[in-house]
């Protein structure tokens, strides 16, 4: 099977997977705080191990460690700034708060904004390919599970505007597409331009941990239910655990 094909269905695959969460937040109502609880801290720990434990090291195979630390730290102010920018930081508290974000935010730059996140997603998916299939399978999942509680927000905000569901879903599936044509691009020119994959996996990096530690942690902390936080920091050590042992599977078999 060529590395193009291996591409291809890999992110159709983890857009499929990601929307899976907005499906679920049209057809049940029942469990759905439940699955946000959990599926927010899993996608956490996902992202840390795919940044600490497969993009880093690699990263530092193909590139100085001070150079490759500069990229990393690079890319998490870049996406810091792009996120102040554009607004596409998507919030994952409970109800309650979720709908004092609905009443101050325009659906159309959430949907613009979504659209530009998910195409950078592609890019880090793109980037990883260039370096290592192995490694962009495992970007492509540790994106896939950072997209889920991030999709049921976005399908939350549009239904609680009036949106029509047939329109969040196209809306939606835009979104998806974006992600394979960032990942396409980078995959299809990057060699032809000679970007330094150090460097791209390095921002990846960057990006990664942005995520997990500005965005998905705090919500950890938020938790007013003792319980639920001390469950939701054990999910966390799970997904890095898990994510970890994927990894571990991926690069043995190559």
């Amino acid at each position: 099977m060529s590395d193009w094909l291996i591409l291809f269905i890999a992110v159709t695959i983890g857009s499929v997977i990601s929307l899976l969460g907005g499906l679920f937040l049209i057809y049940t109502k029942r469990g759905q705080r439940t699955l946000l609880r959990l599926a927010v801290p899993f996608a956490a720990g996902a992202l840390l191990a795919a940044a600490f434990l497969d993009l880093l090291p690699e990263a530092l195979e193909l590139g100085p460690p001070t150079e490759i630390m500069k990229y990393t730290l690079a890319g998490l102010v870049v996406f810091f700034v792009l996120e102040r920018t554009l607004h596409w930081f998507h919030h994952h508290h409970d109800e309650a708060e979720h709908e004092h974000m609905i009443g101050r935010r325009n659906v159309s730059l959430v949907v613009i904004g979504d659209i530009v996140h998910n195409f950078i997603d592609g890019l880090a998916i793109g980037a990883a390919f260039l370096a290592n299939p192995a490694i962009g399978l495992i970007t492509t999942l540790a994106v896939a599970a950072h997209e889920i509680p991030k999709e049921i927000g976005d399908f939350g905000l549009m239904l609680s505007k009036g949106m029509p569901q047939r329109k969040v879903l196209l809306i939606n599936l835009a979104s998806a597409i974006a992600t394979i044509i960032g990942a396409v691009l980078v995959y299809g020119f990057g060699d032809s331009l000679h970007v330094p994959l150090g460097a791209l996996l390095a921002v990846t990096a960057g990006f990664f941990i942005y995520i997990a530690t500005s965005d998905i942690i705090p919500t950890i902390h938020a938790e007013p239910e003792r319980k639920w936080a001390n469950i939701q920091t054990l999910v966390l050590i799970g997904g890095i655990a898990l994510a970890g042992f994927a990894i571990a599977v991926v690069h043995s078999l190559e």
